[in-house]
């Protein structure tokens, strides 16, 4: 699989979230970004990008999913934005 696919996977199964993919063969860096996750958890939130990806877990398109999920607001201020990292600069 590449990002490519996993982002539409995530993207037509989690509504209203904007997903940042990265990784390779199958494993993969997750980063979604949505007002879904408010008031959820952190384990909550990492049981909604797996269960979303549940199918490809247990297929073994994916194998390893490392997950950072984040509100709009927590986001404006995250180290892995890039806006955020072009105002340090």
């Amino acid at each position: 699989m590449q990002p490519s696919d996993v982002k539409a996977l995530l993207e037509t199964r989690i509504e209203g979230c904007d997903f940042h993919i990265q990784g390779e063969g199958c494993n993969f860096q997750v980063i979604a970004v949505g007002e879904v996750f408010d008031g959820l958890s952190p384990v909550k939130r990492q049981q909604l990008i797996y269960s979303a990806l549940s199918d490809e877990i247990a297929s073994g398109a994916v194998h390893a999913v490392s997950i950072k999920t984040y509100t709009p607001a927590q986001w404006q201020g995250a180290p892995e934005n890039p806006a955020t990292r072009n105002q340090d600069a």
